[in-house]
């Protein structure tokens, strides 16, 4: 005889809608989407737990294609929305998918907060560099000089990092990965759906149509080994196709050296460490970019402090405990009321 209480194993399809996926053929979004999915089934959590919620731009069809609850809501304000719904019901897992644009312009605000805040909520971000949805305008993340339809003579705004914005918002879990290296985006996934907290990873992910190429150094076989280094808790920092190249202090400013070359050793190099009660060194490594440094990717920071809804929980409790649950009627009734002519 069956036990019909016992939970049914999940599997990817089951986080799959009825919803055709459209997105542009050879889109990273694809990619972000299947591994969600195959992450799901793993954590041990009923799909009627599971909520997605998102704002607008192309990443933002997310909620479409997850057969689970979820909300396409307006520009920037997914994480303000998905914060109200984590502390209405604290028992679902909460998920913000977002995009340069939608959480770094009009979402700014938003994001800090949320960040800052530490709210039980995992925030990805996929930054093309470029406003796709509404067909090729640079967004916060453009490199400065890029040309496109809204600057022709290329742009004059310094890029965000969106890694080091989290950081200095105060974000306990932030982490970086890039569309195509699916093991890696995988595992990193996998970390931040454990955290607990504000989990916020930023995956660097490829726009065919409108910036075709932008992470090509990091994704291509030829130079993807020398333009990025992965981030192992522990480790030194460790780079290279012959992992013969690392990142060594000289005073305050890091350094390419290469191992043995003038008596170099592993030693001498900076070592990670992601669990640093200060975000120093994470910052630090927010700051990397190529040509001259390669690129970090991996978890920069994952630190456990109470979050913002086991904190609001406990407020709660105590209040409950020194003065009762209280009645909707006493509250309406009670203290000070005045009368309008």
């Amino acid at each position: 005889m069956n036990d019909m209480s016992a939970p049914v194993a999940l599997t990817k399809k089951d986080f799959e809608s009825n919803q055709d996926v459209r997105w542009c053929p050879g889109c990273g979004d694809y990619a972000v989407l299947a591994q969600i999915q195959k992450l799901l089934p793993t954590l041990g959590i009923p799909r009627e737990n599971f909520a997605f919620i998102s704002g607008i731009g192309c990443s933002s069809r997310f909620p479409y294609y997850m057969d689970t609850y979820g909300m396409h809501s307006i520009h920037g304000r997914a994480p303000a929305i998905a914060s109200g719904l984590k502390l209405a019901r604290p028992e679902l897992s909460v998920w913000v998918v977002t995009g340069d644009g939608d959480a770094l312009a009009i979402g700014g605000n938003h994001f800090i907060h949320a960040m800052r805040r530490n709210v039980d909520l995992k925030i990805i971000l996929l930054n093309n560099r470029i406003y796709g949805l509404t067909k090729g305008q640079y967004s916060p993340t453009s490199e400065m000089g890029k040309k496109t339809k809204s600057t022709p003579l290329g742009s004059i705004d310094r890029p965000f990092s969106p890694v080091a914005l989290a950081l200095g918002a105060g974000a306990t879990f932030v982490a970086r990965s890039v569309d195509t290296d699916l093991p890696h985006l995988a595992s990193v996934l996998a970390r931040a759906a454990a955290h607990r907290g504000t989990a916020f990873v930023e995956i660097l992910q490829n726009c065919i149509v409108f910036n075709d190429g932008a992470y090509s150094t990091l994704t291509d076989k030829a130079t993807r080994d020398d333009a990025r280094v992965i981030l192992e808790d522990g480790k030194p920092l460790v780079f290279g196709k012959a992992r013969d190249r690392g990142i060594r202090l000289r005073g305050m400013e890091p350094e390419v050296v290469t191992l043995g070359e003038g008596g170099v050793a592993e030693s001498e190099l900076v070592v990670h460490d992601e669990k640093a009660a200060h975000s120093g060194l994470a910052f630090f490594l927010s700051q990397f970019d190529t040509p001259d440094l390669p690129v970090p990717l991996g978890v920069f920071r994952s630190v456990r402090t109470d979050s913002y809804d086991e904190l609001n929980a406990q407020l709660h409790a105590d209040v409950r405990a020194k003065k009762g649950d209280g009645r909707l009627a006493d509250l309406l009734q009670g203290g000070e009321t005045w009368t309008i002519a």
